[in-house]
């Protein structure tokens, strides 16, 4: 049984979120700390976070151990968009998106243990 985790309304890019989430996807809980803990980008942070709340609940809700979790599933999916005007010369506008994620991560005891 997976159980899972999510940081909703992250002000984070999802295309950005989902190059981190990659890197964990289908890992042990232990190995994806470690690539998170290395991985040069802003979204490691907060899928770290997302990460620890999955397997926290894991072992409380749970009484699954840690050391036997690994990640079976990630994803990011897209949330809402904030619209934003940079004035420009001539009385030209740009718009700006400040796109936002949900992020899930799902944690589940390998197979084959006991």
């Amino acid at each position: 049984m997976a159980v899972r985790a999510q940081a909703k309304y992250v002000r984070v890019a999802p295309r950005k979120a989902r190059e981190v989430v990659d890197l964990i996807r289908g890992k042990s809980v232990f190995d994806a700390r470690t690539a998170l803990f290395f991985a040069n980008r802003g979204a490691a942070k907060v899928v770290a976070k997302v990460l620890n709340s999955a397997v926290a609940n894991a072992e409380n809700n749970n009484d699954l151990a840690a050391a036997e979790l690994y990640v079976k599933e990630a994803y990011v999916d897209e949330g809402p968009t904030l619209k934003r005007w940079k004035f420009r010369a001539m009385g030209r506008v740009n718009r700006i998106r400040k796109r936002s994620s949900h992020i899930t991560v799902a944690v589940e005891q390998r197979e084959g243990r006991s």
